[in-house]
C-alpha cells in the first residue's frame, strides 16, 4: 500500500529523473499512470522491460500527444490527477495544449511538476543539455577529482537524481501540503541546476569561510585528507576510510597498527603525505575480505567498495532488505522506511500502452471513444504477442 496510497500522478513519458521521481512516488503507493508515446521515442538506454528499474510500479496508456484526441484523452486524466509530471523544453507542454494553464482550467487543484536541466526562465532555459553540464555550472563538478586531475563525472547522481528527481519530489509533496490549506494546485519548477547548486550548500559555507580549496583532493572530503579516501588492498580490491573525528581515528589507528603521531596530528596537513603512505602500505597488506573481518561494524568508518553485483549480496542490505528482486533482476528496494504505511513489493515496468483501455475507461471515457481513439491511431496497446 504505502503512505502515498490514493495519491494520483501523470507522468509524461521522458529520460533520466522524470522516472526517477515518478518511481519514487509509485514505490511508495502512489497510482502512476505513465503516458508513452504512440512511435517509438528512443527516449534512454535501450534495455529489457524487466531492467527498466525506473519505470517500475506503474501503469502505462499510449496516446499521441499532438494528436486533438490524444490530447483531450490526456486532459481526461489530469481532470482526476493529484500531480503531472513532464520533463519537456520550456514551452513544448504548452504548444501540445498541456501546459499548466491548460491543465489547472481542467483540475485547479493540479500540482504540475515541471522537471528541467536549467529551468523554465533563465538565458540557458531553451538550451540542450545533461547532468554533467548542469552539476558544472554549480561548482559541484569543479570541486569532484583527484588531486592534480580533471574533474570527475559523479555518474549521473548530483544532477539528474539528487538535484533534479529528488529536489521534484520534494517539491511536489510541499505543494500538494500547501494545497491542503488553499485548496488550489500550483506548478513546481524544478531544475537541476538548482537542486545541485542546493546540493552543495556546506560547501559554499566551506569556501566562503576560508575552509575548502579551489584545487580539487586538497580538502577535507574529496580525498585531500588521507582518513577521509579510497585504498586498494592485496587483492586489488578497494576498501573506504572515512574516520573524520579524532575519537574514530584513533580507534582505526590501534585496530591497524597506525602509528600514534599520527592520531596526535590527525588534522596536521604536514604529515598528511606521510600518514597516506602509512595508510596505504597498510591495506595494500591485506586482502578486502580480511579488513573486512577486522574493521566491519566498528567505529573505525570502514566499508569495504562493492559494485553493483555486490552490494545486494552484503550481509547489511540482506539484513535489512535493502534490495528485492522483481522477475529476476535484483534492484535497490523501496526508500525511506515506514512502520505502518508498508509499500507493496515493486512491479517490472510495463509495455508501453499495456493499460490503454482500463485507465481509459476509469477516467470515464465510453468505450467507443477508446475504441475510436485506437482506430484514429491517437492510442495504442500492445499486440496480444508482444
Amino acid at each position: 500500500m504505502g503512505p502515498l496510497h490514493g495519491l494520483k500522478v501523470i507522468e509524461l513519458a521522458s529520460i533520466g529523473p522524470g522516472p526517477f521521481c515518478a518511481m519514487l512516488l509509485a514505490d511508495l503507493g502512489a497510482d502512476v499512470v505513465r503516458v508513452d508515446r504512440t512511435e517509438p521515442s528512443g527516449l534512454g538506454v535501450p534495455m529489457a522491460r524487466k531492467h527498466d528499474i525506473n519505470g517500475r510500479n506503474r501503469r502505462s496508456v499510449a496516446l499521441d500527444l499532438k494528436s486533438p484526441a490524444g490530447r483531450e484523452a490526456v486532459m481526461a486524466l489530469v481532470a482526476g490527477a493529484d500531480v503531472l509530471i513532464e520533463g519537456f523544453r520550456p514551452g513544448v507542454a504548452e504548444r501540445l495544449g498541456l501546459g499548466p494553464a491548460d491543465c489547472h482550467a481542467r483540475n485547479p487543484r493540479l500540482v504540475y511538476g515541471r522537471m528541467t536541466g536549467f529551468g523554465q526562465s533563465g538565458p540557458l532555459a531553451d538550451a540542450a543539455g545533461h547532468d554533467l553540464n548542469y552539476i558544472a555550472l554549480t561548482g559541484a563538478l569543479h570541486a569532484i577529482g583527484s588531486a592534480g586531475g580533471k574533474p570527475v563525472p559523479p555518474l549521473n547522481l548530483v544532477g539528474d537524481y539528487g538535484g533534479g528527481a529528488l529536489y521534484l519530489a520534494f517539491g511536489l509533496m510541499a505543494a500538494l501540503f500547501e494545497r491542503q490549506q488553499s485548496g488550489r494546485g500550483q506548478m513546481v519548477d524544478a531544475a537541476m541546476v538548482d537542486g545541485a547548486g542546493s546540493l552543495a550548500s556546506i560547501f559554499y559555507g566551506m569556501h566562503a569561510s576560508g575552509n575548502w580549496s579551489a584545487e580539487r583532493g586538497a580538502n577535507l572530503l574529496d580525498g585531500g585528507a588521507p582518513f577521509y579516501d579510497t585504498y586498494e588492498t592485496a587483492d586489488g580490491k578497494w576498501v573506504s576510510l572515512g574516520p573524520l573525528e579524532p575519537k574514530f581515528f584513533a580507534e582505526f589507528a590501534q585496530r591497524v597498527g597506525l602509528d600514534e603521531r599520527f592520531v596526535k596530528r590527525q588534522y596536521d596537513r604536514r604529515e598528511w603525505p606521510a600518514m597516506r603512505d602509512s595508510i596505504s602500505a597498510l591495506f595494500k597488506g591485506r586482502t578486502r575480505d580480511e579488513w573486512c573481518a577486522l574493521l566491519e561494524g566498528t567505529d573505525a568508518c570502514f566499508a569495504p567498495v562493492l559494485d553493483f553485483a555486490e552490494a545486494p549480496l552484503h550481509r547489511h542490505a540482506q539484513a535489512r532488505g535493502g534490495f528485492v528482486t522483481v522477475d529476476g533482476v535484483p534492484q535497490p528496494g523501496p526508500a525511506p522506511r515506514f512502520d505502518r504505511s508498508v509499500p507493496d513489493t515493486p512491479r517490472a515496468a510495463p509495455q508501453p500502452g499495456q493499460h490503454t483501455r482500463v485507465v481509459l475507461a476509469e477516467a470515464g471515457l465510453s468505450a467507443d471513444s477508446i475504441d475510436a481513439l485506437f482506430a484514429a491511431g491517437a492510442a495504442l496497446e500492445p499486440k496480444a504477442n508482444g
